[in-house]
């Protein structure tokens, strides 16, 4: 991965990257009294990922032109993920229970317990861990894998429509650039609330390659391994918007299943469209440069990389399937990350590891009779009627 840029470039991009995660955060609290908060929250993954977007297309353009490089492009989106979830969804929990003392809440380990429409991504990641089981078998990625895992994020969008928008009277909750967006009032109030959205989306959009490249060019000059520069340092700074939108909400307390959410819409957006990007861009830079359009291939090395990233999303599903997330799992989720990251050689040690605690979770949910929250109430949004004039 080419690292033009000058470090000295980060005096500028590390604050318009802040101030663009701000514009959107305030925008996707506005929308959420006009649509529902997880269609909000998905549009906001949308503009949060362009960095990572960015990244992935230049590696996988890189690989379809030279095919030896084409391992890049799995650590990449697999680094991604791991991070999200192995770093994003611990810092939220350890953020929301400092935050909370702090505030002067009762002693303790409390836990983050989400709201019943929040099933909808919980559940939302679960179709493409299960595509990809398919995927990871047949060890290649096609034009027609990238067809169904587009299909499925359409699919988990529509569902977020049926869920109503939070009732108007939350708005004093939201920051005070958020609820003048809001009570502006009909035509002024929508414009004010996608400008908020364009605004940073757009700086987002300028700022994200000078950004990426001034900060590899600091991690260059650190001495930084390539891969452990596309693996973990790149994924790290393309998914800065996230953390800090999830970062302010969590500090919120109030709000921290609206950071949550936020992650995990990332997560979702990252299982589909951003995979769904892999083989597109690889065929064409392929087609490009030999005139025939190939499918991605990858070895049993980014397969084992894969089955890594699969196994600890879907303990991510297994941990939110009862709609609260403790210490206890921020704390695991975190240890098993740092593990694979300090010591990558024990990758299938804890693959081993995330199945074993997938499958205890699963068996303690059966013999204490406890039915599964996420999958409940999401077939009841699935089953219910939208609310008339809902956005």
């Amino acid at each position: 991965m080419q690292t033009g840029g000058s470090a000295l470039a980060a005096l500028w991009t590390f604050p318009s990257m802040l101030l663009s995660a701000f514009l959107v955060a305030w925008g996707a609290e506005a929308a959420q009294f006009l649509i529902s908060q997880g269609l909000a929250l998905a549009i906001l993954a949308w503009l949060q990922t362009i960095p990572e977007f960015a990244v992935e297309a230049v590696i996988a353009w890189d690989a379809g032109r030279d095919p030896t490089r084409s391992h890049l492009a799995i650590a990449n989106l697999t680094g991604a993920i791991r991070l999200l979830l192995g770093l994003g969804w611990p810092m939220i929990y350890f953020v929301f229970a400092f935050s909370g003392r702090r505030r002067g809440n009762p002693k303790g380990t409390p836990s983050i317990k989400l709201q019943r429409e929040h099933a909808v991504e919980v559940i939302g990641l679960l179709p493409p861990l299960l595509y990809f089981i398919v995927i990871i078998w047949k060890q290649t990625m096609s034009w027609i894998d990238a067809v169904i895992l587009v299909a499925l994020y359409v699919g988990y969008l529509v569902v977020l429509l049926r869920d109503p928008p939070h009732s108007a009277e939350e708005i004093s909750d939201a920051p005070r650039v958020s609820q003048w967006a809001y009570r502006l009032g009909g035509l002024r109030r929508k414009l004010a609330i996608g400008g908020l959205f364009a605004a940073g989306g757009f700086l987002l959009y300028v700022t994200a390659r000078p950004f990426l490249e001034s900060m590899l060019a600091v991690a260059g000059l650190l001495g930084v391994s390539q891969f452990i520069l596309v693996q973990w340092i790149a994924p790290f700074l393309s998914e800065f918007p996230e953390k800090v939108s999830a970062f302010l909400w969590a500090r919120r307390v109030t709000h921290a299943p609206m950071a949550l959410m936020n992650m995990v819409s990332s997560n979702i957006n990252q299982w589909t469209v951003l995979a769904a990007m892999i083989p597109l861009v690889y065929g064409y830079s392929h087609f490009t440069h030999t005139g025939v359009w190939a499918p991605f291939h990858f070895d049993a090395e980014q397969r084992l990389e894969l089955i890594l990233t699969l196994l600890q999303t879907a303990l991510g599903i297994v941990v939110l399937a009862n709609m609260e997330f403790d210490w206890f799992d921020a704390t695991a989720l975190f240890v098993l990350w740092i593990v694979q990251f300090l010591a990558p050689h024990l990758r299938e040690e804890v693959s081993v590891a995330y199945a074993l605690w997938i499958v205890i979770l699963l068996v303690g949910f059966l013999v204490r009779g406890r039915a599964l929250l996420a999958p409940r109430y999401f077939w009841e949004t699935l089953t219910q009627k939208r609310p008339a004039g809902s956005a």
